[in-house]
């Protein structure tokens, strides 16, 4: 599964996108291995769990108290990016422990691997644009500050652009199971306010204020996530717990669609439900043999479609 569907950003970049960070950012950040979203109702519910996440990691008190500070704001950023460094490998560590009876950790090795790599590039844009900040703020010499200043405008739209990608997508963890996302989403969100609650540090907010505004993000953001890890498992029986390898549960028998004229022998209804494996959704849980989802499949296989759920 690797990067085989069409390599890290789907050949989508080219050299005049150079010039457009949004785009550059667009396909490092949510590369070609990370799989289409199941539904727009999701989606929307992830939208706004990327918004709460944003507010939970940079801090609305960085707003607040005192104004606007952009270098306190990437220090921030920083933090919180070191932060995840450690926190998504030891979340994926406690769920690896908690799926080890559905399946192996080798077969989910690749995306594993992947989702570490788009973590570490991530955090590295973080602190390379840190640094380009304050070499601007310490530096007299004009060429400098235009030249480093260029650079610096071009990865903060480069990394801002990369930060929502990531939010919504969680460093393509969704390529491993479609509920990392909103698991690593709901525990991130809480260690950043845990440490303020227990110390009782508001940042000079009121008491009122205060708590608004530090439990205000990781209740919204663990609201969204359970509302969306619902709908994968009502919709897709798409189980937290479950080893992303385990084939998802079939629908209750119902009456049979009609199948539509001109469709080839063998196809299944149009109204069929694709049953995913356990929030994997390249594995082939139904394979002959017991091949496992990441091994190498003999015959080529269709483009993934998200328009329909057998490809065309």
């Amino acid at each position: 599964m690797a990067r085989t569907r069409g390599g890290w950003t789907g050949g989508t970049l080219t050299v005049r996108s150079v010039l457009k960070p949004q785009d550059v950012a667009r396909a490092v950040f949510h590369p070609a291995w990370i799989p289409q979203p199941l539904d727009p109702s999701v989606e929307r519910l992830k939208k706004f769990r990327v918004i709460a996440g944003a507010v939970a990691s940079l801090g609305v008190f960085t707003f607040v108290e005192g104004g606007f500070d952009f270098t306190e704001l990437l220090e921030n950023a920083m933090t919180a990016s070191v932060v995840l460094l450690f926190l998504t490998p030891l979340t994926v560590g406690v769920m690896l422990w908690v799926w080890r009876r559905g399946g192996t950790v080798r077969q989910l090795r690749v995306p594993l691997l992947n989702s570490l790599l788009l973590l570490l590039l991530f955090v590295g844009c973080v602190a390379a644009l840190l640094g380009l900040v304050q070499t601007v703020n310490g530096s007299a010499n004009a060429a400098v500050i235009i030249g480093v200043g260029l650079t610096m405008m071009w990865m903060l739209i480069f990394t801002a652009y990369g930060a929502v990608r990531v939010s919504g997508n969680f460093f393509g963890t969704a390529a491993t199971h479609r509920c990392l996302p909103p698991l690593l989403a709901m525990v991130t969100s809480w260690l950043v306010a845990v440490p303020d609650l227990v110390t009782g540090d508001l940042h000079g907010l009121s008491l009122t204020l205060g708590i608004v505004f530090i439990l205000g993000a990781p209740v919204t953001v663990t609201a969204i996530a359970l509302l969306e890890m619902g709908r994968l498992k009502r919709r897709y029986g798409i189980r937290l717990k479950a080893h992303p390898a385990t084939p998802a549960p079939a629908p209750a028998p119902g009456p049979v669609p009609p199948i539509p004229p001109g469709m080839p022998p063998g196809m299944p209804p149009a109204g069929s439900p694709y049953l995913p494996p356990q929030g994997n959704p390249y594995g082939q849980p139904y394979a002959p043999g017991g091949q496992h989802p990441y091994a190498p499949h003999p015959h080529p296989q269709p483009p993934y479609n998200s328009g329909h759920p057998y490809g065309s």
